[in-house]
């Protein structure tokens, strides 16, 4: 009897310790969704677009926080995350409380991989319930939705940062982990082959035995994200257990997330990294040895 009432227990806790992490909301949510949750106190709607375009006109109660106030240039790499400290005032400024539901808008989805960046750093800070308005800013004004021109100031929410390690893999780590984790190159395929390269990644090619998935494939050339169906497959050809730990990278860690975030928030993938220095930092390292001409 005291084993089965202490097996009953166990599963409860679990279940609950699974609530707990359960999003209340669609990790990429439409302009009517939005639309019609506006009014909802714990909608935060944050636009990452430049001042001046959130200035001619934005989704109406949204906080402009533009989207370079969440990289910092780090250690001589650039698209870091912000300092710990840096990090809280971000979140705090805009309003954000830890129970919030933030929304945030992009100027479309050419964008993506910038919205998901921002997405994925609050994710990181510990914020529960993050989504991306499908589209941006373009669907938003092509379905005719109403804009306002107010300057919105969030009252500050005193919010303090809770990481969530797991989400985020230093260098030391994945170079462990070269051979024995899935690694996932989000670039693009004439970048992962190596006949192209940025100036400041040090090697052309690719981590070995990464395989190639760009981010760019999310969104469909309409300007939404493609269906969580198509997004599934995809994922699966390359990555068929959820379960298994997977690492994303790129050159900057911004491409990184477009797949961090459709895998972990979207499909189910359980233990889902993404490596910030990415190619800028590991093609510098003396032990890590680039492949070129493979796709593996």
């Amino acid at each position: 009897m005291t084993r089965k009432f202490l097996l009953i227990v166990l599963v409860l806790l679990v279940g609950a310790a699974g609530l707990a992490f359960a999003r209340d909301i669609e990790p990429i949510v439409s302009a009517e969704w939005l639309e019609n949750n506006l009014s909802n106190p714990r909608v935060v709607v944050v636009d990452i677009r430049k001042v001046e375009d959130y200035r001619a006109g934005h989704v109406p109660g949204a906080v402009n926080v533009i989207q370079a106030s969440w990289l910092a240039m780090r250690d001589g790499l650039r698209n870091e995350v912000p300092m710990m400290d840096d990090l809280g005032d971000l979140v705090s400024d805009a309003g954000i409380k830890a129970e919030s539901w933030v929304v945030l808008v992009g100027s479309d989805f050419g964008t993506f991989t910038w919205i998901t960046r921002v997405a994925w750093t609050l994710l990181y800070a510990g914020v529960e319930n993050v989504a991306i308005l499908d589209g941006g800013h373009a669907k938003w004004v092509k379905d005719g939705k109403a804009l306002s021109t107010d300057i919105v100031r969030a009252r500050s929410s005193g919010f303090k940062v809770k990481l969530n390690k797991d989400y985020l893999s230093d260098k030391e780590y994945v170079v462990s982990r070269i051979g024995k984790s899935a690694i996932l190159d989000a670039r693009g395929p004439d970048t992962y082959f190596g006949i192209a390269k940025q100036g400041f990644v040090t090697q052309a090619g690719h981590i070995p035995g990464a395989k190639n998935l760009p981010t760019v494939w999310i969104p469909n050339s309409d300007g939404v994200a493609r269906s969580k169906a198509d997004l599934e497959v995809m994922a699966a050809v390359m990555f068929a257990d959820k379960n298994a730990e997977i690492i994303t990278y790129c050159d900057t860690g911004v491409l990184a997330t477009g797949w961090w975030f459709v895998m972990h928030e979207m499909l189910g993938y359980k233990n889902v990294k993404s490596y910030d220095g990415s190619s800028e930092e590991i093609t510098k390292d003396p032990r890590v040895t680039y492949v070129k001409y493979v796709w593996e």
